[in-house]
């Protein structure tokens, strides 16, 4: 199956440059392009791409407020990979809470970007560890979780609950399965209705609602690597 992806960046060489890299590869396809944040919300409304690799820092509308709109709009069902130049906790942290499922530099080698256009059309996130540390730090520095409790769904069993906090630890679904002493497929299974309950998009959105519930406290669980 063809993943189908728009690119938005206000540099026309960047563009290039990713279409060139994405086309190359055999299940990928660029489906178009756009120069700022208020036209790559309309090329996703178009295309309803599977994934967009979205700049931070454009005119007129940037790349955080333009995944948030996306995000949102129950019409698109474009999952967002942030691609920036700048390694900064406050484009991170707010690409998370906007609702992007990646975060990944404008100089990660081609491999590395094709295969997280893959990983996030599958429907994974992808937060390399060093991001999903400082994400964590950024929490730490919020107030505290009693200060903007946020209720997680009653109907959440047990199970579920340990799978969150382990999701919350940067854990894959095999790590899970050996956490919890279940097959892989049965953790898939508890993440997916997970997810499903807590009605986010993806792993990187359950994450923040576990810290922001107070089930998981910064410190209290450290991301592998």
């Amino acid at each position: 199956m063809t993943i189908s992806i728009a690119v938005i960046d206000d540099q026309a060489l960047m563009r290039d440059g990713f279409t060139m890299i994405l086309n190359a590869q055999e299940d990928l396809h660029v489906v178009g392009d756009a120069e700022d944040g208020q036209a790559g919300i309309e090329l996703c409304r178009k295309t309803n791409a599977d994934v967009a690799l979205m700049d931070v820092r454009m005119p007129r509308m940037d790349g955080i407020e333009a995944t948030r709109i996306i995000c949102e709009d129950p019409t698109i069902t474009t999952k967002v990979l942030m691609l920036t130049t700048f390694d900064l906790d406050e484009y991170v942290y707010s690409a998370v809470r906007a609702g992007a499922s990646g975060f990944l530099l404008k100089d990660t080698p081609a491999k590395e970007l094709a295969d997280a256009v893959r990983i996030i059309a599958e429907g994974n996130a992808l937060l390399a560890p060093s991001v999903t540390k400082r994400l964590i730090e950024e929490f730490a520095k919020s107030p505290k979780p009693t200060d903007r409790l946020v209720s997680l769904p009653a109907e959440l069993t047990d199970r579920e609950h340990e799978a969150l906090q382990l999701l919350a630890r940067g854990m894959s679904n095999r790590e899970i399965a050996a956490e919890m002493f279940v097959g892989e497929a049965t953790a898939k299974t508890h993440v997916s209705r997970l997810l499903t309950k807590l009605g986010v998009r993806d792993r990187v959105q359950a994450v923040v609602m576990a810290y922001e519930s107070g089930i998981v406290q910064p410190g209290s669980a450290t991301p592998p690597g």
